[in-house]
Order: C-alpha cells, then structure tokens, then sequence
C-alpha cells in the first residue's frame, strides 16, 4: 500500500510543479503535500525530517531564485521601484492570459514575461520616465521573468525527484 501512497504523492508533486509556469506556490505545494503524507501515515515512516528540511530549503531556495532574478532584470535595466512591483503583478496576469494561448507550455511562459515587461513599461512611464528608457527597462524584466521561472523549476524538479526516490525507497 505505501507504493501506492508514493505513485500518488509523485503524481501530485508532478502537478504541483507543472503549477511552477502559472506562478503558483508548486514548490510549497510539494513540501506541504510530503509533510501531510508523513503526518498521515506515522507508522509507514515515508520521509525523514532531514528529507523534508532538504525539500524546504529547496522551496525557499526556488523562491528568492525567482525573485531575485526577476527584480534583478528589471533593476538592473534601470527600472524604478514601481516598475519591479508592476512587472511582478503583470507578470501574474501575463500567465494567466497566456494560458489561453494554444501553445500549452509556451503560452503560459510566454504570457507571463510579456506581462512583466508591460507592467515595467506602465510602471516607469507612470513614474515619469522616458519611453526608452521604460523599454529597456521592461526588457529586462522580462529576460529576468524567464530565468526566475526556469530556475524555480529546475529547483521544483530537483524537488520532485528528491521527494520520489525518498518515497519509493
């Protein structure tokens, strides 16, 4: 029976990180879902706290990945503060809208760094930048967009791997 509570752990942590590209939490998601497994069943002993500590840290990890590479493209370009904020925000929207665009990995991916670089733009411009530099500066957010979310799901598949040999072995 625990082989099949670790196939539907794996299965669930698979989606959890394919929620990684529509900017959900997917890494907590994992971390919580093994720690729920672990509670629920007591006797079964699935993950050690070293394996959960390890799969926490990764989320975390994961987590200033993407916003460390996100702000550090927009700032980096010359962004003001309201920019990095708004590309964030567009960024969500992006993904969302993205969705709806019929390449089903890329649209997502996609979307959410046309998204930052939009809310870059409006940002700087609201600010009172020039129109260049408001380009420029979006570029850069969207260049740090892609790589926060590439990072953060290579974090999220380390994850998942770690996860799947623990509950399996």
């Amino acid at each position: 029976m625990i082989y099949v509570y670790a196939v539907i752990l794996t299965l669930v942590n698979l989606a959890a990180w394919f929620s990684i590209l529509f900017n959900l939490p997917g890494t907590w998601v994992m971390v919580l879902v093994a720690a729920v497994f672990e509670w629920w069943m007591p006797g079964e002993y699935m993950f050690s706290w070293t394996v959960l500590a390890m799969a926490g840290a990764l989320a975390l990890i994961g987590e200033l990945f993407e916003f460390g590479f996100g702000a550090a493209g927009a700032r980096h370009a010359g962004a003001s503060k309201r920019a990095a904020a708004l590309a964030i925000a567009g960024g969500i929207v992006g993904a969302i809208l993205g969705t709806a665009v019929p390449v089903p990995i890329a649209g997502t991916l996609i979307g959410a760094c046309l998204g930052a670089f939009a809310g870059s733009i409006f940002g700087d411009l609201w600010a009172g930048r020039p129109m260049f530099r408001s380009v420029t500066a979006g570029r850069g957010a969207a260049v740090g967009r892609l790589w926060g979310t590439i990072s953060k799901l290579v974090v999220g598949a380390a994850i998942v791997i770690l996860l799947g040999v623990a509950a399996f072995v």
